[in-house]
C-alpha cells in the first residue's frame, strides 16, 4: 500500500472503537461550535462597533471569564445533584435566548452584566459535557473521546469565524448573534431526539473511585490546574489580542482574520486524532508530551516576533495548533483519571474553572500589557508565562510519583 492510502486508513482507523453515544455527543457539539461566531470577533465587536476601548473590552472578558467560573462551579454542582443530561438541555436552550438578547444591550456596565450571565448559563455544560463522556465512553478509549469532542468543537469552529467574517464584510455583527443563539438552541434538540436519557449500562468502572476524596485536597491535582492556568492564559490571546494584533500590525481584515482563526479547528480536524492514536500506541510518557507542547507554544509566541510578516503568522498558526493538539487531550485525560478518585462533577467542575480562571485574567492581562508596552513585550511576556507552565508541569509529575510511592 502506498503511504497517502496508508495514511488515509490511519486517519480512518483512529476514528474506531466509539459508541453511539459519544458520535452523537460529538455530532451535538459540532452544531453548537459552529455557530460560536461572536467570541472570537467580540473584542473587535466592542472596539469597532461600540466605540469601547482596549482596557473597557479588557473589562468586560473578566465579566466573561467571573461568569464562566460561577457557570463552570454551579454546572458541577447541578450535575452531580440532576445528572448531565438535564443540566446540558437547560445550558444549551437558555444559552442560546442569551445570546440572541444580547446584541441588544449596549452601555458598558449592561453589557458586562449580559456577557456574565450569558457565560453562567453556557459554561454550567461544561463539566456535564465532561462528565456525559465519561459515562459514554470506554476507559480504554477514553484520550481518543476526548479528542473526539475537541474534533467536534475545532470543526466547529473553523467554520464558525470563517462565516463570521462573511458575515461581518456583508451584513454586519448583528446575524453573529442570531446563528449563535439558534444553533445552540438546536443543539439541544438534537440532544433532546436522539441522546439516550440514561447512562449506558455497564459503562462506569466505580471500582476504583473513592467518592469522599476532595478535588481540594488532591495535591497533584491542584499543581495541575496551576498549569493549565499557565497554559490557557497566552492561549486565549489567539482569540482576544492576537486579532486584534492580525489587524492593526499586519492590516489583515475580519475576513482574513476569520480565515486565519479557522486554520486552527481545519488542522485540529486533520491531524489531531491520528496524532493522539499515534502517541498512544507509542505510548510516549505523559508529562513529557505536554511539556513538549507547551513549548511548541512557545515557539509561536517566539515567530510572532522575529519574523514580522504576514508568512509567518501562518507558520505561528500552525505551530500553537499542534501544542494545542498534543497538550489539551492529555491534560483533559490527566483529569478524568484524577475524577476517578471523587465525585466526578466537582473534578471537572474544578478543571473547568481553571480554564475559566485563565478567562478572568487572561484577556485583561493581554489587553493591558498592548496598551501600556505593546505586543512586541506581551508576546515575550506569555513566553516566559509559557516557561514557568513547564515548570509547574514537571513538579505535578514529581508529585504524581511521590504519591504512587506512598501508595505501594
Amino acid at each position: 500500500m502506498s503511504p497517502l492510502p496508508r495514511a488515509f486508513a490511519y486517519y480512518v482507523d483512529s476514528f474506531r472503537g466509539f459508541r453511539r453515544e459519544v458520535w452523537l455527543l460529538a455530532a451535538i457539539t459540532f452544531i453548537n461550535r459552529a455557530g460560536s461566531m461572536v467570541i472570537p470577533f467580540l473584542s473587535l465587536y466592542l472596539t469597532a462597533n461600540e466605540g469601547y476601548t482596549l482596557e473597557q473590552v479588557g473589562w468586560v472578558m473578566s465579566c466573561f471569564g467571573l461568569g464562566s467560573v460561577l457557570g463552570s462551579w454551579l454546572g458541577g454542582k447541578l450535575t452531580d445533584t440532576f445528572g448531565y443530561y438535564a443540566v446540558l438541555v437547560t445550558s444549551l436552550i437558555s444559552g442560546g435566548v442569551a445570546f440572541i438578547l444580547l446584541q441588544y444591550i449596549h452601555g458598558l456596565v449592561p453589557f458586562c452584566i449580559g456577557i456574565f450571565v450569558l457565560t453562567v448559563l453556557m459554561d454550567a455544560s461544561r463539566p456535564a459535557i465532561f462528565v456525559a463522556l465519561r459515562s459514554y465512553a470506554i476507559p480504554e478509549n477514553r484520550t481518543r473521546a476526548v479528542t473526539l469532542i475537541r474534533l467536534a468543537i475545532n470543526l466547529g469552529f473553523s467554520f464558525g469565524p470563517a462565516i463570521g467574517g462573511f458575515l461581518i464584510a456583508t451584513a454586519g455583527y448583528a446575524g453573529l448573534f442570531w446563528v449563535d443563539g439558534l444553533t445552540c438552541i438546536a443543539a439541544a434538540g438534537l440532544m433532546l431526539a436522539t441522546l439516550p436519557r440514561k447512562d449506558p449500562v455497564g459503562n462506569n468502572d466505580t471500582s476504583s473511585t473513592t467518592p469522599d476524596r476532595s478535588p481540594y485536597s488532591d495535591v497533584p491535582f491542584l499543581l495541575f490546574l496551576l498549569s493549565m492556568v499557565f497554559i490557557s492564559v497566552p492561549f486565549l490571546q489567539y482569540f482576544s489580542t492576537v486579532p486584534l494584533f492580525y489587524n492593526e500590525v499586519h492590516g489583515l481584515s475580519e475576513l482574513w482574520i476569520g480565515i486565519l482563526i479557522g486554520l486552527n479547528g481545519l488542522m485540529c480536524f486533520l491531524f489531531e486524532m491520528p496524532l493522539i492514536k499515534y502517541s498512544e500506541e507509542k505510548a510516549f510518557d505523559r508529562f513529557k508530551v505536554m511539556r513538549f507542547s507547551v513549548l511548541l507554544i512557545v515557539l509561536s509566541f517566539v515567530v510572532l516576533n522575529v519574523f514580522p510578516v504576514i508568512a509567518f503568522l501562518w507558520i505561528g498558526m500552525a505551530l500553537m495548533t499542534f501544542g494545542e493538539m498534543l497538550n489539551f487531550p492529555f491534560m483533559n485525560r490527566f483529569a478524568y483519571d484524577r475524577s476517578d478518585h471523587g465525585p466526578p462533577g466537582a473534578y471537572m467542575a474544578l478543571f473547568t474553572i481553571s480554564w475559566s480562571v485563565a478567562h478572568i485574567f487572561g484577556h485583561t492581562l493581554g489587553l493591558n500589557l498592548i496598551a501600556h508596552f505593546g505586543y512586541t513585550a506581551t508576546w515575550w511576556f506569555f513566553v516566559a508565562f509559557l516557561l514557568m507552565a513547564v515548570g509547574l508541569l514537571y513538579l505535578t509529575e514529581r508529585a504524581v510519583k511521590a504519591e504512587v510511592n506512598e501508595e505501594a
